[in-house]
């Protein structure tokens, strides 16, 4: 089943705490205009709010984009965030509980982590990192 909206893949740049105010805005209307449960539109709402607050708060800048992906059967939202920053140093270290760089509760990255049904991250010092947070249909 395809969303009730037409989808190719939808970039959004990121710059400013306003980019990610609309963003927010923008992903809720997305996850509810495809069909996702209140419960899954909250999830993906919260971790692409996650991922872009990150990019401006480390990295300056970057792009997120949404594409509606369909796999062995399964349909779903990709929420790809991408930054050309400073990248993460410790990948591991970063993905724990609690660990923070910037003084903050340090639950952004693993907590996004629990949000998606699939997640997957990769980052080089000074190249930059890319945040694939995925959510499947029910």
């Amino acid at each position: 089943m395809k969303p009730s909206v037409e989808m190719t893949t939808i970039l959004r740049k990121i710059r400013s705490d306003a980019d990610v105010a609309m963003l927010v805005a923008y992903t809720f209307a997305l996850a509810k205009q495809c069909g996702f449960s209140p419960v899954a539109v909250t999830e993906i709402t919260t971790g692409a709010s996650e991922l872009a607050t990150n990019i401006v708060k480390y990295a300056g800048e970057g792009v997120m984009s949404f594409s509606w992906v369909v796999v062995k059967n399964r349909e779903g939202l990709e929420v790809m965030a991408e930054d050309r920053g400073p990248g993460i140093k410790n990948l591991e270290l970063a993905m724990s509980e609690h660990y923070s760089t910037k003084g903050t509760l340090g639950l952004g990255l693993p907590g996004t982590r629990r949000l998606a049904d699939e997640f997957d991250i990769s980052s080089e010092p000074e190249i930059g990192t890319r945040v694939l947070f995925r959510k499947w249909k029910n």
